[in-house]
């Protein structure tokens, strides 16, 4: 597929495009060092700062890599999906029980790892979410979410906190679906103050086993519902 010299207009973008066809068409394979800058500014028609934006937005994609004093080559056919964006598009059990293996997992850290401060974070969320129980079930689930949130930050483990936050968004929209379609506040508007009592009172007590079994046993009743849907 020959490389045409394109027209003036959003250069950069027609630039990476034009780029990304030879890549996903298979004129450059996985593997391929492209062309330099200099060669792919004449077969464009463009400058190489353009070409240089280019390949920075298919590095951002994923499908080249420039490898210092060597060029650069192609990583992948097609780009690749941003994580957020995977995470938009999945089912929710299937969040659900990679949110288990997270929290399980960081519940056990936070029992070992909490902090003076932690535990008084961890009992004022406990209370917000009781105080939310007498409002509206987008507020409750923003602070159910909240305590489950400050539960991750006790375990002091950056990586955990961050693969929380990008579930974050995902959860509290299907979770609001889930509470009002099962109306599981109608009897009891504090649904699982119970269990989510004894899990801080397990990390409060450094009882690491006991934080993850109280966690993992709501969070199964939860993906059960889930399910059944």
């Amino acid at each position: 597929m020959p490389l045409d010299a394109i027209r003036p207009s959003p250069l950069v973008e027609q630039a990476t495009e034009r780029l990304r066809a030879q890549i996903t068409g298979g004129d450059w394979t996985v593997g391929t060092k492209l062309p330099g800058e200099t060669t792919l500014a004449q077969m464009l028609g463009v400058g190489r700062s353009t070409v240089r934006e280019a390949l920075r937005a298919l590095a951002g994609a994923g499908m080249v890599q420039a490898r210092h004093g060597s060029g650069v080559f192609v990583l992948a056919a097609e780009p690749v999906e941003e994580w957020s964006v995977k995470l938009r598009r999945a089912a929710i059990t299937d969040v659900y029980e990679v949110r288990m293996f997270v929290e399980v997992g960081a519940a056990q850290l936070a029992a070992t790892r909490r902090s003076h401060g932690d535990l008084i974070r961890l009992r004022e969320a406990l209370e917000r979410r009781r105080a939310a129980a007498l409002e509206g079930d987008a507020a409750f689930v923003e602070a159910d979410i909240a305590l489950h949130a400050t539960v991750v930050e006790a375990a002091h483990n950056p990586v955990l906190d961050g693969l929380f936050t990008e579930f974050v968004p995902v959860l509290q929209k299907r979770l609001l679906d889930l509470v009002e379609l099962l109306g599981l506040r109608e009897r009891d508007p504090n649904n699982g103050d119970a269990g989510h009592t004894a899990l801080v009172d397990a990390i409060v007590r450094r009882d690491a086993e006991g934080a993850a079994r109280v966690l993992r046993e709501e969070l199964e009743q939860t993906l059960a519902l889930l399910h059944a849907l």
